[in-house]
C-alpha cells in the first residue's frame, strides 16, 4: 500500500509539473510566433563571465529499501525481533538560495558553476507491523526530518538561438553536495556527503534592466545515502527497529529556480 502511495503521489506530481511546463509554452507561443522587436540588452550573451543570484522554491523526495525483520538488543541484552517498514508520507515545498558564476563558451554553450544552500524537510512515518493498534493496523510513527544542503553544481547549458527577448535552454550537470542536518539522535541519519546528477529546462527573458531566467530540473543521487553505522552509535537503544527499518536510501529533488543577472 505504501509503495502504491507513494507512486500516486509520483504520477501526481509528475501530471502537475507537466500542466506548468505545458502552459509556460503555450504562453510563449505568441511570442515566438511574432516579428522581430527590439531587443533589451543585446550585449549581454557576449560577455565571457557574468554573475547573478538565485531563488527558488524545490522538494525532496527519498525512495528507502525497507530492511525487512530484524534482530535488535535492547539496552537489558534481551534480544528482539522487529518488522518495521518505512516510507516518506508527503512532500514539503522549500526553499533555496545561492549565487551563479557563468562563462561562455561559445554561441550556444555555456558552462555554469552555482553554489547553493537548500532548506526543506521529509515527513517519514514508520509502521510497526508486530505492533497493532485497536483496530489490528500496524502502530504509526512519524517523524519530520529537517534538511539543510549545500551543493556546489557545474552544468553545462546548451541554448537555442535568441528570438527577440526571450531564448530557451537545456541544462545538465553534478552537484556535489554536503549534509549539514545530520544528528546522532535522527531515527534514520544520511550521510554527510552524497553526489547527484541534475538535468532541467530553462528559458532566459531578457528585461530592461536584468535577464530573468526560470528554470525547472531533477536532481538524482547517485548511491546509497543512508548512514548505515548510524544505529550502531544510537544511545537509546528503543530507537534500533527505526534505524534499522531501512537498508538504502536514494534522494531526489525537483527544483524550480529563478536566476538573476
Amino acid at each position: 500500500m505504501a509503495r502504491n502511495a507513494r507512486k500516486m503521489r509520483y504520477y501526481n506530481t509528475m501530471k502537475q509539473l507537466s500542466l506548468i511546463i505545458y502552459m509556460c509554452v503555450m504562453a510563449l507561443m505568441p511570442t515566438w510566433a511574432q516579428e522581430r522587436t527590439v531587443e533589451n540588452r543585446p550585449y549581454t550573451d557576449l560577455r565571457p563571465l557574468h554573475f547573478g543570484v538565485v531563488v527558488g522554491t524545490h522538494m525532496q523526495d527519498m525512495e528507502l529499501v525497507n530492511a525487512g525483520p530484524q534482530m535488535i538488543t535492547l539496552d537489558d541484552g534481551s534480544t528482539q525481533e522487529t518488522l518495521v517498514s518505512v516510507d516518506q508520507s508527503r512532500w514539503d515545498p522549500g526553499i533555496n538560495v545561492g549565487v551563479i558564476a557563468e562563462m561562455r563558451l561559445s554561441t550556444y554553450f555555456q558552462f555554469r558553476v552555482a553554489p547553493m544552500m537548500y532548506f526543506g524537510s521529509r515527513h517519514i512515518v514508520f509502521r510497526d507491523l508486530k505492533a497493532l493498534d485497536a483496530n489490528e493496523q500496524p502502530t504509526e510513527t512519524r517523524r519530520e526530518m529537517k534538511s539543510a544542503y549545500i551543493a556546489c553544481s557545474g552544468d553545462i547549458i546548451f541554448a537555442a538561438p535568441r528570438f527577440n527577448n526571450h531564448r530557451p535552454y537545456l541544462m545538465a550537470g553534478i552537484a556535489p553536495m554536503f549534509n549539514l542536518s545530520s544528528k546522532s539522535s535522527d531515527y534514520l541519519r544520511l550521510k554527510r556527503q552524497s553526489f547527484n546528477v541534475e538535468v532541467g529546462v530553462g528559458c532566459d527573458f531578457y528585461l530592461p534592466y536584468f535577464k530573468l531566467r526560470p528554470e525547472l530540473k531533477f536532481v538524482y543521487g547517485l548511491g546509497n545515502v543512508l548512514d548505515t553505522k548510524h544505529p550502531n552509535e544510537l544511545r537509546d537503544k528503543n530507537l534500533l527497529k527505526f534505524a534499522k527499518s531501512a537498508s538504502e536510501a536514494r534522494t531526489k529533488m525537483i527544483v524550480m529556480s529563478f536566476y538573476f543577472e
